[in-house]
């Protein structure tokens, strides 16, 4: 939309085609963006495709494109909402009914949509409420939200477009590029059930953008590293991804709540989703027990760039691949520890105690229907044992499990991602340097990334059983918790 924009307000016309569904979308997004007449035309899903439906658009497209734009479509002006600081007054019972009232929105079905809330019921923001979380942090209320050190935003592909973004920055809540000062933030802590000691926690979500990328973010899911986890009170331990821990469960929450109310989002209106992501429904949040890494091992702060002590935040996507234990516990201590069991014989070593190189078998078919990396959430026991088994750092793990998922061009163009990370074939392959097109069958490629250490992640959490978790995305974005503080 921001190049459609730059077009027509030099008096070129554009056509955007879009689908039903993101008609409301369309206009909301064209009007934020000083193009408020933008012309549409609406392709369907369900027709047969290929030819058919160009023969349908492309006279539409060309008749839109060679007419000169009309006093009316050369309007512009930009959308910008208002809400007063206070939002509601009245008793703590009808600000409960005022916070948890929904509207109706036809491209869903008209199935209720919350108006200021993730769908639960939340904490009602009073003012002392809001005044207690403050206390939490020595930035001011009305300190607008900024970066708090330079910032490389990563493209993807062949695409990559990658910017550098300074300390100082203004940070924007997607999908309406908002901003928003540190008591606005405070509100959206309180409502999630955050406590003043977590509030460096939900400011380095809230630098993040909420962890809400384009828009598409669901809230966003984090990783914490560092001993701020033990002053208060993550889970690290048994049941990491499950509930009863109130830490995780509120610090998880929060970036869908400055989702909903500091970046504007709606859906269908403001952005468009899909199927969303039962991950990050909820929340997700997890934190790093760095004191069970073996060693030679780095924490993820360190890996990021940071001390070994300080608190670091990072964001994750564990929405593509969701979240599996791979594999019963039992079976693994066996194969470590006897040779027997089912991955003893995957590994043909029957009889012979580990240690083995269990990533053979955590890898088998990795990418048979996915790409791209993943995370690998284990306990200190596994890591010893990859470890003792000749992975001396992360990084060697990292770059044994990408070169594993290397395969020819021939099966590579099987791939639907294929498409887009080599911007239709018409890109260059980053290793040879070579056009896409160019390359034979044989040349091999990752399935898994175009980096190890970008691709790739592991986290120990100090789960009792030895079995490990994967979900997708490695190494993302870092923002310092201490200068929050």
């Amino acid at each position: 939309m921001p190049y459609l924009s730059s077009l027509e307000k030099e008096g070129i016309p554009t056509v955007l085609i879009n689908f039903g569904e993101e008609e409301g979308k369309v206009v909301h997004d064209s009007t934020l963006h000083g193009i408020p007449k933008l012309r549409h035309l609406v392709a369907s899903r369900n027709s047969v495709g290929g030819v058919t439906e160009a023969e349908y658009l492309l006279p539409l497209v060309i008749e839109e494109l060679t007419r000169p734009l009309n006093q009316e479509e050369q309007k512009g002006g930009l959308w910008a909402p208002y809400e007063s600081r206070i939002l509601f007054e009245g008793t703590l019972q009808e600000a409960e009914e005022f916070y948890n009232q929904v509207e109706y929105i036809p491209e869903i079905l008209n199935a209720p949509f919350s108006r200021y809330t993730d769908g639960l019921p939340v904490v009602i923001p009073t003012e002392e409420r809001v005044e207690a979380m403050l206390k939490g942090t020595s930035h001011k209320p009305d300190e607008l939200m900024t970066l708090q050190r330079d910032l490389d935003v990563r493209g993807f592909g062949a695409i990559d477009i990658s910017t550098r973004r300074k300390k100082g920055d203004l940070v924007t809540f997607m999908p309406m590029y908002r901003s928003a000062t540190v008591e606005q933030v405070a509100v959206n802590a309180v409502m999630a059930g955050c406590k003043p000691e977590q509030f460096p926690v939900v400011l380095a979500i809230a630098e993040s953008g909420g962890g809400t990328g384009d828009g598409r973010g669901g809230g966003g899911a984090f990783m914490v590293s560092g001993p701020i986890y033990k002053e208060i009170g993550m889970n690290v331990t048994n049941f990491v991804f499950g509930p009863g821990n109130p830490v995780n469960k509120a610090l998880g929450r929060v970036g869908s709540l400055m989702w909903r109310n500091l970046g504007g989002y709606k859906e269908t209106v403001t952005t468009i989703t899909t199927l969303g992501s039962p991950v990050t429904n909820g929340g997700f949040i997890i934190a790093e027990y760095a004191e069970g890494l073996p060693e030679g091992w780095k924490g993820l702060n360190e890996e990021l760039g940071f001390g070994k002590d300080e608190n670091v935040l990072m964001t994750c996507m564990p929405g593509i691949w969701g979240i599996g234990q791979q594999n019963m516990p039992g079976v693994y201590r066996s194969l470590q520890r006897t040779g027997h069991g089912a991955i003893a014989r995957f590994l043909d070593v029957k009889g012979i105690p580990g240690p083995h190189n269990y990533l053979e078998y955590l890898t088998k078919n990795a990418w048979a229907t996915n790409e791209g990396g993943f995370t690998l959430v284990m306990p200190p026991q596994i890591a010893q044992d990859l470890c003792d088994y000749g992975f001396k750092t992360k990084q060697e793990v990292y770059e044994w499990i990408w070169k594993r998922s290397f395969e020819t061009v021939a099966e590579y163009r099987m791939r639907g991602m294929g498409d887009f990370v080599t911007n239709g074939w018409l890109g260059i392959e980053p290793t040879s340097g070579k056009p896409w097109k160019e390359l034979p069958d044989d040349y091999k490629v990752p399935a898994g990334g175009e980096d190890p250490f970008r691709n790739y992640n592991i986290v120990l959490c100090n789960m009792e059983e030895t079995a490990v978790a994967r979900f997708s995305g490695g190494h993302g974005q870092a923002f310092s918790i201490d200068a929050w503080r």
